[in-house]
């Protein structure tokens, strides 16, 4: 009897055992077809290599030089010769004004200096003499002539034969021609003086009428013409404005913290949204000697040709000044970074599974990205994350 209850006892466990191993089998079976399967994705290594480094800032380009031309003498406006965009060559005719009263004064200040010189005797390029003024020449004759007759008479008064009278007549006109002689040489030297100042205001009489033709001061373009035919203007008044084109200035702001990447003579690559995809090579020219304390930036100026004039002063502008070679970059195609509320991301692949990294971004170099922090060498990244991963996703490198 007690036998036949063992045989059912173990009978019963038997049974019980496995009915829970065919539970445990079916759950088992349940969860592996529940759980996702691993994601395929496409990789790529970090790669290290030297590349040509940049510090990439932005600014404005300026015209090389600005004037604001103005009139230098009053008048009525006769001729405007130039409108806007007009090419000029430095010295170019860019308003003329009439010169009617000015040629007439003008007239007036020769006539003067010519008459002065007339009576000094003197020839255009002839040095000044005043021995050799006539008024003066003539004086010397007379004091000559009188000291030959004293000489005469005080010879004959030796001899008794002149008087004492006649003696001290002819040694008075000796001193009167001799007083008359130094007022000529006075006058002559007063003359030249006056002369001095009619050729004074000849000079400034034609500078007058020089300046009748306001012209460009350099070679560039006629950015805006202020004045019309017939209008009037005093000295002052602004007629024009020239710019120089070719080259231009770049002034660009270079934060504080990178102040010593810049130095003169660097080369530096230009782009504007004017000219999508192209690259114009300029060279720092100025670099400031003291940053602006509102912005603690500091001010470089760099010098780009523009033979073709296809750049304009005033479009903003994107400079990468080189920079001498540094360690070697860690790079990543950079569809392999995504920025989520600001911050880059990556998602490198251990062991099948993702790792989500958070990252520095450096420099672009062609198809890929320089990462600065957050991954090593030759670690594995999904190179097109596309939104679809999560920090310990399970994957598939294709």
């Amino acid at each position: 009897m007690t036998s036949l209850r063992n045989y059912f006892f173990v009978s019963a466990v038997l049974f019980a055992s496995a009915s829970l191993a065919g539970c445990r089998s079916e759950l088992e079976t349940a969860a592996a077809a529940a759980a996702p399967a691993p994601l395929a994705i496409a990789a790529a290594p970090v790669e290290s290599r030297s590349i040509d480094r940049y510090l990439r800032v932005t600014g404005s380009l300026m015209a090389d030089e600005h004037a604001e031309v103005s009139a230098e003498t009053a008048g009525r406006v006769v001729e405007t010769p130039v409108e806007r965009g007009t090419p000029v060559r430095a010295g170019s005719l860019l308003v003329r004004i009439s010169a009617s009263e000015t040629s007439a004064q003008l007239q007036e200040a020769e006539a003067n200096a010519a008459q002065i010189e007339a009576r000094l005797g003197l020839t255009p390029g002839q040095p000044f003499d005043p021995k050799a003024v006539p008024d003066v020449m003539n004086a010397k004759a007379s004091l000559e002539w009188a000291e030959a007759e004293f000489a005469r008479i005080r010879s004959l008064l030796d001899q008794k034969v002149v008087s004492q009278s006649e003696f001290d007549q002819r040694r008075t006109q000796v001193d009167a021609a001799r007083q008359q002689y130094q007022v000529a040489q006075n006058s002559a030297q007063q003359s030249y003086r006056s002369l001095e100042a009619a050729r004074a205001r000849v000079a400034l009489a034609r500078k007058a009428m020089a300046d009748t033709s306001v012209r460009a001061p350099f070679t560039g373009l006629v950015a805006e013409r202020l004045v019309s035919v017939g209008d009037y203007v005093t000295r002052g008044t602004k007629v024009a404005t020239v710019v120089s084109v070719n080259p231009l200035r770049v002034e660009l702001t270079v934060p504080e913290h990178s102040v010593s990447l810049v130095k003169p003579g660097q080369a530096v690559r230009l782009t504007v949204d004017a000219y999508r995809g192209e690259e114009f090579v300029a060279h720092v020219r100025f670099v400031s000697p003291a940053l602006r304390a509102d912005q603690r930036a500091l001010t470089v100026e760099a010098i780009v040709s523009n033979v073709d004039a296809r750049l304009k002063p005033g479009l903003f502008a994107t400079a990468l000044i080189t920079q001498p070679p540094g360690a070697a970059a860690l790079l990543v195609p950079s569809t392999a970074v995504e920025t989520i509320a600001g911050t880059g991301r990556v998602y490198v692949v251990k062991n099948g599974k993702i790792e989500e990294r958070i990252v520095t971004v450096g420099q672009t170099v062609g198809d890929r990205v320089e990462l600065t922090s957050g991954v090593v060498k030759e670690e594995i990244v999904a190179s097109e994350p596309s939104g679809r991963l999560s920090d310990g996703q399970l994957v598939n490198v294709r």
